[in-house]
């Protein structure tokens, strides 16, 4: 093995091009080895110089092939590793696919210093790790968020889920994908129906037994209003009352200060102050008041229940609240078994993050 070794280091030094290549050769026959041997501590060091050597001196064709036969092996140097992970994409790529050496700060970095290409592969990696999803997510590149949505291995959540299809509105490159994702539930793909194509509907009808009447009669609706210029969500604000006025200011005081709880929606209902238990879950929860307001007054609690799942009110305090507002609110949101059984699975089943994300899906449809 000495001799071996100072051969390379020979050739390393070596500025021709016939001595590079040899160079080559000797890597790939030492990294064919043993594992163990190429751990030893004179090794390491070894290997440190001579591929430092190459990175920083080689032609573009031998770090490609250097990038390649070291891609997969768990004891190259990781500077070197990360080195070759910001060079040109066609030596980049198979370090980013398959290094065992990259750990999610090192992918994290990427999204954030690396081009757009680098960080396509980062998203296209497998087993990708959830913060690093979110580092993609936070990103928000269309083209990144494509490949995520097509890495079947990539640990993406519910709320991950949830986030990509709230994008996919605008992004229309994500919604095939998404149709297809394996994590995609009932829930999550009526809200992906409405963005999709007649082709995609049929698919996620088929896999989850969409209710596609109402799905459809809420689709009808909302191109209506768009062909006919009328917002999704009310914009003209009613004439502001003395009283809702303090309340207004009642409840953003107690938010500034950090004293708004979820206790006190409860507390506004036992009151009988509708008007209260608006603002103060529009404040809670960082909606428009518009929208909440209409999920008071809705035909049944579901949105309801997604607002105050997003804040942490839990199920059996939401049905008191059911309650209540139905006695002063004329019996709305409006009841019935299976409206009330789907409200109250919000709480068993949606995380409050992805409860959020689905009240402003819903409240985006008009």
């Amino acid at each position: 093995m000495g001799d071996r070794l100072d051969e390379i280091m020979i050739l390393a030094k070596s500025r021709d091009v016939a001595d590079r290549e040899r160079l080559l050769i000797r890597l790939v026959d030492m990294c064919n080895g043993r594992p163990d041997d190429l751990r030893a501590p004179r090794v390491q060091d070894l290997l440190s110089q001579v591929f430092f050597y190459l990175v920083f001196q080689a032609e573009h064709d031998i770090r490609m092939r250097l990038a390649e036969n070291i891609a997969s092996s768990d004891w190259a140097p990781s500077g070197l590793i990360n080195i070759l992970a910001f060079d040109d994409i066609e030596i980049a790529r198979p370090i980013i696919a398959r290094s065992p050496i990259l750990e999610d700060p090192d992918l994290i970095r990427i999204m954030v210093e690396a081009t757009l290409e680098h960080q396509i592969e980062v998203a296209r990696r497998r087993d990708i790790s959830a913060s690093v999803v979110e580092a993609i997510l936070k990103a928000g590149r269309p083209e990144v968020l494509k490949a995520l949505a097509e890495n079947e291995t990539a640990r993406v959540s519910h709320d991950h889920l949830a986030e990509l299809i709230q994008r996919s509105k605008d992004i229309e490159g994500l919604r095939s994908p998404l149709a297809e994702h394996a994590g995609l539930n009932a829930e999550l793909a009526s809200y992906l129906y409405t963005w999709v194509g007649v082709a995609l509907r049929k698919s996620l009808a088929s896999r989850f037994e969409l209710d596609t009447r109402a799905l459809d009669a809420a689709l009808v609706v909302s191109v209506q209003q768009a062909r006919a210029g009328e917002p999704r969500l009310q914009t003209r604000q009613p004439v502001e009352s003395e009283e809702e006025r303090r309340e207004r200011q009642l409840v953003a005081k107690l938010d500034m200060s950090g004293q708004l709880r979820p206790s006190y929606l409860l507390k506004a209902l036992k009151e009988k102050r509708l008007s209260l238990f608006v603002t103060a879950l529009s404040a809670l929860g960082r909606f428009e008041a518009p929208a909440v307001q209409k999920a008071v007054n809705a035909s049944n609690a579901e949105n309801l229940a997604l607002a105050c799942a997003s804040v942490g009110i839990d199920r059996s305090v939401f049905s008191t609240m059911l309650e209540l507002l139905r006695e002063n609110n004329n019996g709305l949101p409006g009841s019935g078994e299976d409206n009330d059984r789907r409200a109250y699975q919000v709480f068993s089943k949606t995380s409050e993050k992805t409860a959020a994300t689905l009240f402003r899906i819903a409240a985006s449809k008009g």
